[in-house]
């Protein structure tokens, strides 16, 4: 599209219907997610894959496969402005992240209590995000800042759990709070992007990178919810 024009010079009807449809569009990336989850969870042989690489080393090659798939995922979807191209990439992250869920969603589905471990996990994530979201719609803060800060973090994230994994340590609870306030400071960027960055076509965009700081968020939420039990 070639007349597209950045949100920032859009009137305040225009401001409101683009977030609209981005949160739409997360609403329906999560109804996807759980379709495909659904899908998966009650197919053997995509299960059996999903579990058989869980153990020790073969993880890596299941994070190096979800985070290749996912990036090229956002590039499609951000750096178009084919719809067509968008909502294929969307797509695609969300089958991606239902592929990496499964070994999670198998355990909790499978536990005494676990369908209400489920709902709260889910209950406070929503939360939370809501929450977050609000702030930054609200106060219309600019939170760019936070790209550098949370750039350093994924990446000292990431080298830890490629360490455990290689060496065969647990990262433990307070790792999983601190990606916690990661998805939290993601969701500000994300949120903060939604209203200082994207072009007025780009609301597929702007959801995808809160589908994802969300998906982040109820992962390490629901980490520490199963291992309370």
């Amino acid at each position: 599209m070639e007349n597209y024009i950045g949100l920032a010079q859009t009137s305040e009807e225009q401001k409101i219907a683009f977030y609209k449809h981005t949160y739409t569009h997360v609403a329906y990336g999560v109804l996807v997610f759980i379709l495909i989850e659904y899908l998966f969870l009650n197919v053997p042989a995509i299960t059996n894959l999903a579990l058989s690489l869980t153990g020790g080393r073969m993880w890596l090659i299941m994070l190096g496969g979800f985070m290749l798939v996912t990036s090229y995922a956002e590039k499609m979807t951000v750096k178009s402005h084919d719809r067509n191209k968008q909502y294929l990439g969307y797509l695609l992250y969300i089958a991606a992240e239902a592929f990496i869920f499964i070994p999670l969603l198998y355990m909790a589905t499978r536990m005494e209590g676990g369908e209400v471990i489920l709902k709260q996990a889910a209950i406070l994530t929503l939360s939370l995000f809501t929450g977050l979201s609000a702030v930054v719609l609200f106060t219309k803060k600019d939170f760019s800042f936070m790209r550098r800060f949370l750039t350093i973090g994924f990446v000292i994230a990431i080298g830890l759990i490629v360490a455990g994994l290689l060496f065969g340590f647990n990262l433990g609870l307070w790792f999983s709070v601190g990606m916690i306030i990661l998805a939290a400071g993601s969701i500000l960027y994300q949120t903060s992007n939604l209203v200082h960055k994207y072009s007025n076509d780009q609301y597929v965009a702007a959801a995808l990178g809160l589908f994802a700081s969300l998906m982040l968020l109820f992962w390490y939420i629901l980490r520490i919810f199963l291992s309370r039990d």
